[in-house]
């Protein structure tokens, strides 16, 4: 289990977590949903860099909160996401990843594209109704983020290896 790679997310807070668990049980494909909603900032880091990952994170976590927003609908060709707009979390992300600059792979190392993936694997038409059924109700709002977490990848499900609560 130790040598399962690592994932990096950040939590929302009680007032969203629920919402978005809600539209990814209803949306994403019953078999294929093996995980919680959630906002990765690295999808396979090491896990022999476990020790200097969770002493990053946890200086991170001791500041208050980033600020975060829904920002809109992101089409995924075979899926929906919620696009998130953070500036405060995309430093974040940007400064652990010159960090860890080493240990990144080329998925980590392009371009991050903050999202919320609510459906997936699914054909282009069925998501393209999904955006459209959702394209009224997902105008700017404020998303609550309480912390991070670092989760173990078990060949499909994952395992929460360690989480921090953001101060203030």
């Amino acid at each position: 289990m130790a040598a399962a790679p690592l994932i990096v997310t950040a939590l929302f807070g009680d007032g969203d977590n629920g919402w978005l668990q809600e539209l990814r049980r209803v949306h994403y494909p019953p078999d294929r949903n093996r995980v919680p909603a959630h906002l990765t900032l690295f999808h396979q880091l090491p896990p022999s860099a476990e020790g200097e990952l969770h002493r990053r994170l946890a200086a991170y976590a001791a500041a208050p909160p980033p600020r975060a927003a829904i920002a809109g609908l992101m089409d995924l060709g075979g899926g929906t996401a919620l696009r998130i707009a953070s500036e405060e979390l995309a430093d974040m992300r940007y400064e652990l990843a010159l960090g860890l600059s080493g240990l990144l792979t080329p998925q980590d190392r392009a371009p991050w594209t903050p999202h919320v993936t609510i459906q997936n694997k699914v054909e282009p038409k069925e998501a393209r109704r999904l955006q459209q059924m959702l394209r009224g109700r997902f105008e700017g709002r404020p998303l609550t983020l309480r912390g991070l977490a670092t989760w173990r990848y078990l060949d499909g499900p994952w395992e929460q290896a360690k989480h921090w609560t953001f101060r203030g």
